[in-house]
């Protein structure tokens, strides 16, 4: 049976705002989220359908509060609750919130392509 954890799970984003470690299970991405700072990460959707994510997502928050904002509406979850983030959503992030989330791998990485060249970009414009 396909598994892992945390401690299992690839290190790969560790930035001052996020530390982001994940892992293939199947045909999903496992992602374990913590925010080290309060983020809108807005600017780093440009590019994609209607510049949201448009990747589905499956979680539970462990601590903390995220907000999924669609274009008619926002949804709020708290630690404690589980969520699905449908696609056109932007992620609006708080520190100490950390989260676990399961996203079709496929459609994960199409929208990781897109944060990481905007993110590169942003870091040249401020270097």
């Amino acid at each position: 049976m396909p598994r892992t954890t945390k401690a299992e799970a690839e290190l790969r984003v560790d930035e001052p705002v996020i530390e982001g470690r994940y892992a293939e299970v199947g045909p999903y991405t496992v992602g374990y989220e913590t925010m080290k700072q309060d983020l809108d990460p807005a600017p780093l959707f440009r590019g994609l359908p209607g510049d949201r994510c448009q990747c589905p997502h499956w979680g539970q928050v462990l601590t903390g509060r995220i907000v999924f904002r669609y274009a008619d509406h926002d949804e709020v979850f708290h630690a404690g609750d589980a969520y699905y983030g449908a696609p056109g959503h932007l992620p609006l992030l708080f520190a100490g919130t950390e989260i676990v989330e399961f996203s079709p791998t496929a459609e994960f990485k199409r929208t990781m392509q897109v944060i990481a060249r905007n993110l590169a970009q942003l870091t040249e414009a401020t270097s």
